[in-house]
């Protein structure tokens, strides 16, 4: 169980992994504020209210591609000193680049880039001000590689993975910890709302959400600088340090284009 009064944020906590991470929280009774963008956070949130132990529950419908979102969530939370702060939101998109809606990309960008490194810089100062305090970002094996077909959604987790080593090297020598989860794919509304049920990766068998957000949440709270979930994606990601970027960028074509899923 974890003190009484400890405070926990978790973004995109409506769905997956994020769900998975606040019903973590609530289980060893952290006082919690949940965000996503969509009202199927108040559906999330009531789920995680009847099973939950912890004393306190917040919900916030913001749109965390935006400063306006993450300011909003902000000043939802500015009066509790954060715990752990769980920056999950994330959003991907399939198809050639140049196929793409502009807006679609742009929100990509916002919500996995913009805003999570605006939420990490505020919360992270009162962290640093305090000297104590948990950080975890959702990154992405999808980081290593550059992504055909989902070029926008690649870069971005490239950056995220930098990010965070980069924050945990400057938090070093503080008590203010930076790990990285880097999943592969998982079983949650990704695929879909990326518009990619006819690609290979998205209609393979995919890793267990609730499993995944075990091993982030364990790794968070032993100060880990990162975690690969399952050995196919640890093999996948050592392969991609040392294979040519051009290869690599043809081997996700196989995987992400249009017309490649599973018959």
């Amino acid at each position: 169980m974890a003190m009484a009064g400890q405070f926990a944020i978790v973004t995109g906590a409506s769905t997956g992994i994020g769900f998975e991470l606040a019903r973590l929280c609530a289980a060893k009774g952290y006082d919690l504020l949940v965000a996503a963008d969509e009202p199927e956070i108040e559906t999330a949130a009531q789920a995680l209210r009847d099973e939950a132990n912890s004393s306190a529950f917040v919900t916030v419908q913001a749109d965390l591609a935006t400063v306006e979102g993450v300011d909003k969530l902000y000043e939802v939370a500015q009066d509790r000193k954060v715990d752990l702060l769980m920056a999950n939101a994330g959003r991907g998109l399939g198809h050639a680049f140049l196929d793409q809606d502009w807006d679609r990309i742009r929100r990509v960008i916002g919500t996995n880039a913009t805003g999570t490194t605006c939420l990490i810089h505020r919360v992270g100062q009162d962290m640093r001000r305090r000297n104590e305090g948990r950080i975890l970002i959702t990154g992405s094996i999808a980081g290593f590689t550059p992504g055909s077909f989902q070029a926008v959604y690649n870069a971005t987790k490239a950056y995220l993975n930098s990010f965070s080593f980069a924050l945990r090297e400057e938090l070093r020598g503080t008590k203010v910890t930076v790990t990285c989860l880097m999943p592969g794919a998982t079983e949650t509304e990704f695929f879909v709302r990326a518009d990619m049920l006819d690609t290979k990766v998205g209609s393979e068998d995919k890793d267990d959400a609730a499993m995944v957000a075990r091993m982030d949440f364990e790794a968070m709270m032993k100060g880990e600088g990162d975690v690969v979930t399952g050995l196919k994606n640890k093999i996948q990601s050592a392969v991609a340090n040392v294979t040519p970027a051009e290869l690599l960028a043809k081997q996700h074509r196989k995987q992400a284009e249009p017309g490649t899923a599973k018959s």
